[in-house]
């Protein structure tokens, strides 16, 4: 999962890349508006974990190359923005009701597909889904 911004804040979008048994299955993006890019990738976070938990799953693995992301969500680093401190709340929520969770840093070389995926919500301005 990736979310980015054209400014900060600017036009903001979040992309989602799936896997099902290590295959590319679906591919999301999502216009969120003008925002910031930290809240774009909480953005992500949450429109991932919905569409996992509305799809019915219950274990699931996320990687994003949004460090602080990733060490917000373990608790490593307090959320000291009130700006995400919403999206946090909203996602830890969301993480609670996984039987399995975990979420991992990768390098943004390996998170292209989901870059391409928030870049194309924000050329687009729009959401949508693409099946591979």
């Amino acid at each position: 999962m990736d979310g980015g911004s054209r400014g900060n804040p600017g036009a903001a979008g979040a992309g989602i890349h799936l896997e099902l048994d290590g295959e590319p299955w679906r591919g999301l993006y999502e216009y969120v508006g003008i925002d910031t890019n930290n809240r774009a990738e909480y953005a992500a976070l949450v429109r991932a974990l919905e569409y996992a938990l509305e799809r019915g799953f219950r274990k699931i693995r996320v990687y994003s190359d949004s460090e602080l992301l990733v060490r917000q969500i373990r608790g490593e680093y307090q959320v000291k923005n009130p700006g995400l401190l919403e999206l946090y709340r909203k996602s830890v929520q969301l993480i609670q009701r996984f039987e399995q969770f975990s979420i991992s840093h990768v390098p943004r070389e390996q998170n292209r597909q989901a870059d391409k995926l928030a870049n194309k919500a924000l050329d687009l301005r729009a959401s949508g889904e693409e099946t591979y």
